[in-house]
């Protein structure tokens, strides 16, 4: 295949889950005013983003199924259009149950997006590690640039306006896609949808060893990320003192470094093995997470952080372990199950860190982001050193 094509379609797969990423994060800076042109507390907006997040997560699955009957091409152009009519809808909500709707249509819409064009991609590189790499690395630059950006527009204009965004990025994202990536010929297009929810085939593709193997990798590795992106800047402030700017400023190299390091651990899990490129992560975490609980001062804090944020880019490689245990007719939807399973299951990072900080410190909290990825560099180290071929 034509590598500007391929190199093509990386990009604007890439761009998709940037644009579809955006829609999602520029809520959050904007939640109190939300609140107070609905009357409501933060608490049921903030019930409002953990439905849309739990959309995103329970709709891998579907996606990929969707992928092998109408082909990927289609799915992803549904989800970017989606993200945008959605962001849109959103920002005109009349009233917070119209908002509360709108929010789930726009995690289940986004949802759909990552999981089949990672299948995509495989189809068009051999060496998907580093493919991968690059393509998740439009979660971490939509990261660093959409929170700020809602924070200006809504200082501004307002927060309907910073909601808008989704659809401003989205709709470019769109037609860029259309225009340049060829239609993908569906894998089982005759198949009735009904026949891929049957629960015999999932469970034995969840138990094989395996992919039991690199789910627990995968449900570690989302749990420490899901963690991190929710509570970083306020461990900062309140573990070390730090001013709200200066704890925004090292959340924002967080992202940086994590963005900027996914292309290179998926490189490294094609060049050497997922295994080695996953442990590079997950013992660099250790002392990240290690390094930024004992750190004294602000120095101290500002050389853990990147540490942090390589740690947090196992995605490329335990992803790509995925794919390589997926047969092609698999891929569609194997992924998006496992991608169901993991995210679901990591999402708990949240209100485990969360009540762990109320309950016995923020130290303690963040210690045990370090002690979860102990255990995931174990389970590895083990896999490696006893041979288990999994």
């Amino acid at each position: 295949m034509n590598w500007r094509y391929r190199h093509t379609a990386l990009v604007l797969c890439t761009l998709a889950f940037f644009a579809t990423m955006v829609a999602r994060l520029v809520i959050s800076p904007v939640v109190s005013l939300i609140g107070t042109e609905f009357t409501v507390s933060n608490g049921l907006v903030g019930l409002a983003l953990s439905a849309m997040w739990f959309a995103y997560a329970l709709s891998q699955f579907p996606s990929g199924i969707l992928g092998d009957r109408l082909g990927e091409r289609t799915v992803i152009l549904t989800a970017v259009g989606l993200t945008a009519v959605s962001s849109l809808l959103l920002a005109v909500s009349p009233t917070f149950n119209a908002f509360f709707a709108f929010a789930i249509v726009l995690g289940a819409g986004a949802g759909l997006h990552y999981s089949v064009a990672t299948t995509f991609l495989s189809r068009q590189y051999d060496n998907i590690g580093r493919a991968i790499g690059f393509h998740v690395a439009g979660g971490p630059a939509a990261g660093l640039l959409a929170p700020v950006l809602a924070a200006a527009v809504a200082a501004r204009y307002g927060w309907r306006e910073a909601l808008f965004l989704g659809t401003v990025v989205a709709v470019p994202v769109f037609i860029l896609f259309a225009w340049k990536i060829r239609p993908t010929e569906p894998r089982r297009p005759e198949q009735p949808i009904g026949e891929r929810f049957r629960l015999g085939p999932l469970v034995e593709l969840l138990s094989r060893p395996e992919i039991i193997y690199t789910t627990i990798l995968a449900v570690l590795g989302a749990f420490s990320w899901q963690a991190t992106a929710s509570w970083l800047p306020t461990f900062l402030s309140t573990h070390h003192g730090l001013s709200t700017p200066m704890a925004s400023v090292l959340f924002s190299a967080y992202f940086v470094i994590h963005g900027a390091t996914q292309p290179i651990t998926g490189w490294l899990s094609d060049r050497f093995s997922r295994d080695a490129a996953a442990m590079i992560t997950m013992s660099v975490g250790i002392v990240g997470y290690a390094g930024i609980v004992l750190a004294d001062g602000l120095l101290q804090v500002a050389v853990a952080i990147p540490l942090v944020g390589l740690a947090m880019s196992w995605g490329a490689p335990v992803q790509s372990r995925f794919i390589d245990r997926l047969s092609d007719a698999e891929r569609n939807a194997g992924f998006g199950l496992v991608r169901t399973v993991y995210m679901t299951v990591g999402a708990s990072g949240s209100g485990v860190i969360g009540a762990l900080s109320e309950w016995f410190g923020w130290g303690v909290a963040f210690g045990a982001i370090a002690a979860v990825l102990s255990i995931g560099f174990l389970i590895l180290l083990a896999n490696r050193t006893l041979r288990l071929g999994l």
